[in-house]
């Protein structure tokens, strides 16, 4: 094996050392020591002087040393218009192996170009190598010749009448992802955002972490995932890699490309207090994926969906059902209709398109979820609620992230219905975010909702991405809509510890607050938390602890369409308002293994909803104002003051970190205890297992 570098790049010449566009350039990149102009000359003094400056610089990594070791190596590369060369993918399974021709080629002289119509050119060069090999067999390439430019432009006429081949050119080049470059969004899931939260929080990182969705282009630069999806990377067979490693279908031409994958989310478990059988959630589905260009990337995914849950989260779906027939509403999923006896069938799409206009401004435009803040929780936005229509604008300068967002939401209750259709109202948000140092970032935040009442559709008034909505609410009447203000805030106290915090006024009133009567009129939330990355020096241990707390009354509206709600599901906290609770997790990964264990404990005021008290103490957000209970003396777990604790622990395993797929095993422990018990809120005790295999690009949430 000492030999092997010398015989790896040989290789070059009994394989293929091919350029993919070929009539692209009309001379072949030139280095000094190459003076002939015939194209064939510099093809073979191109490829003679290349090997011999690599094999020069090679060094063979120590962890192929091994007189056994097979396996094959491509390397895809560029000499770029001005004739450096970049390696733009090497495909193999030793790291050491990719890092070593990196820099071989990082090192080599910078040549003349390749040229097109007299003027410096790109020029593109696959290498596929494979080893080991038998020096004895080795023989010199020989040069192929192409026809000249002029040659194929005076042919070009008859190719066009008699070549009828272009379909059947359309083929897939070598697929090099190029998602972690891409203008998609990293799917929602807590577990996997976790994996490279530290990274985006170190200090001196002008990164904007609490709007999301992000972007894989902006996380990229930070966290490599192209070195997480590779890990533990061992299948060499077609089926082994598309299991275990690879998307099932790519292609990639020229200025394109996209991928396919099968969505799988398949549970099986047992409500050990339940008298039903066992529970499910049987979810098969498909992505579709891909880019036009540098700055245009689409996603699509379609789930079909059955399942039956835990008692407790079955009561709380048909509790939340819409009105017409359907009998619950699967939280986060959406409208569900019955399937067999005791179970639900709820479908569910979701996509976009994404375009970056240019390095300043990203816009997007689909059907899914949004989430604002640092924390586990969100009192501002949150993706807890069912997809929806949006339109989002991000601005990113200096040190600044400026995102505009306009959804269209439902009110599907039967007192609001209108003819037979879900009520429609519209929602616009701004939010700033500003990195004041490299530590502290602050955010400003802003909402209103409006109904589509009076012919009013879509207001105009609201596109504005720079004014206020409070005079814009104010203006329009003041049942023209529901306006909140929030700030956010966080500081980077270390590069292992973050703490982070919400602060939401729905409505506020000085003259009140001060007072110390606990007016109900004082609609406030908060937020306290901290992040530990990296605890107690144990890489990947990941420690937050947060705390949230909402007044009574927030988040409602004395036009009960104007909450701040859709599709019966609140878009903040999902337990609506009226609460305060304590939340402590933790995270652990190790390659593809992982463990999560979650404790939260709260406190909640319920209303009555019984013939002898039937006010409204403001845990809901769709009843109105009117109802309420107080004027003054509001406090947090008025009415049928509950206690919730809830602690979840799951561990699994990564299958295919290119589509997020695990397996995994969870425990949820819920013990619920009303001051009163009635027909809906009575005291109730929940051990859940569940096991399955599932795809985790969304969240579900079971902490009702």
């Amino acid at each position: 094996m000492k030999y092997f570098g010398f015989l790896l790049f040989y290789l070059i010449s009994i394989n293929t050392f091919s350029q993919d566009g070929l009539y692209e350039f009309e001379t072949y990149p030139v280095f000094a020591e190459c003076t002939a102009s015939d194209y064939a000359a510099q093809e073979v003094c191109f490829k003679n002087t290349l090997m011999q400056l690599v094999v020069n610089n090679f060094k063979v990594p120590v962890i192929v040393s091994e007189e056994n070791y097979t396996g094959e190596v491509i390397v895809l590369f560029e000499v770029t218009s001005e004739g450096k060369f970049k390696v733009i993918y090497v495909d193999a399974i030793y790291s050491e192996l990719k890092a070593e021709i990196t820099r071989v080629f990082d090192e080599l002289p910078a040549i003349s170009p390749a040229t097109y119509n007299g003027n410096p050119t790109y020029a593109q060069f696959r290498m596929p190598l494979k080893i080991p090999l038998n020096y004895r067999e080795m023989v010199q390439p020989t040069s192929v010749s192409a026809p000249s430019i002029s040659e194929v432009r005076s042919q070009s006429s008859v190719t066009q009448k008699n070549d009828l081949s272009e379909y059947d050119s359309i083929k897939s080049k070598p697929f090099v992802s190029k998602l972690s470059q891409s203008n998609i969004l990293i799917p929602l899931s807590h577990e996997r955002y976790s994996r490279f939260d530290a990274a985006m929080n170190r200090i001196g990182n002008n990164t904007h972490t609490s709007t999301k969705p992000y972007l894989f282009s902006e996380v990229s630069k930070y966290y490599d995932f192209d070195s997480e999806f590779e890990t533990g990377k061992t299948r060499n067979t077609w089926v082994g890699r598309k299991i275990w490693n690879e998307h099932l279908v790519t292609f990639q031409g020229d200025n394109y490309w996209f991928t396919g994958d099968v969505v799988l989310d398949l549970q099986a478990g047992k409500d050990l207090q339940s008298d039903v059988a066992f529970t499910y959630n049987n979810t098969r589905g498909a992505i579709f994926q891909g880019g036009l260009g540098e700055n245009f990337n689409f996603y699509t995914v379609v789930f079909e969906s059955q399942g039956r849950f835990a008692d407790y989260f079955n009561r709380y779906a048909e509790s939340i059902g819409p009105f017409g027939g359907n009998p619950a509403i699967i939280p986060g999923r959406g409208i569900a209709k019955e399937f067999l006896e005791d179970g639900y069938d709820f479908p569910v799409a979701e996509g976009y398109v994404s375009y970056k206009f240019s390095d300043f401004f990203n816009v997007q435009f689909g059907h899914g979820k949004n989430f604002i803040g640092d924390g586990y929780r969100s009192l501002l936005m949150s993706d807890i609620a069912s997809p929806y229509p949006y339109l989002k604008f991000n601005t990113s300068f200096w040190k600044l992230k400026y995102t505009n967002t306009f959804m269209s939401l439902r009110d599907v209750r039967g007192e609001v219905v209108e003819e037979g259709s879900y009520r429609t109202k519209f929602m616009a948000n701004h939010y700033l975010s500003l990195n004041l140092t490299k530590r502290f970032n602050l955010g400003l935040f802003e909402s209103v909702i409006w109904q589509n009442d009076n012919g009013r559709g879509f207001d105009v008034n609201y596109l504005n991405p720079v004014i206020f909505y409070r005079s814009i609410e104010f203006s329009t009447g003041a049942r023209g809509g529901n306006a909140i203000i929030g700030i956010t805030g966080k500081y980077k106290w270390s590069d292992q510890i973050n703490l982070y915090g919400q602060w939401i006024i729905d409505e506020f009133s000085t003259e009140k607050i001060f007072g110390g009567n606990q007016s109900w009129k004082n609609k406030l939330g908060y937020q306290l938390g901290v992040k530990y990355f990296d605890a107690f020096n144990v890489p990947d241990l990941y420690l937050q602890a947060e705390y949230n707390q909402v007044r009574p009354y927030t988040y409602s509206h004395n036009s009960i369409v104007l909450n701040y709600g859709h599709n019966n599901q609140s878009l903040a906290h999902l337990w609506g308002a009226n609460f305060r609770e304590i939340i402590g997790i933790a995270r652990y990964r190790k390659d593809r293994l992982y463990g999560n264990a979650k404790v939260i404990y709260g406190k909640r005021g319920f209303d009555f909803n019984d013939a002898v008290d039937d006010k409204y103490y403001g845990g809901t957000i769709y009843r109105s104002e009117r109802d309420r209970a107080f004027e003054d003396g509001v406090k947090i777990g008025q009415g049928n003051t509950t206690t919730t604790f809830f602690t979840e622990v799951e561990a699994g395993y990564i299958l295919n970190p290119a589509t997020n797929l695990k397996v995994f095993a969870s425990l949820i422990y819920r013990n619920f205890n009303p001051q009163i018990n009635t027909d809906l809120i009575f005291k109730e005790n929940t051990v859940w297992l569940n096991v399955g295999l599932r795809t985790d690009i969304f969240n579900w949430y079971y902490e009702y």
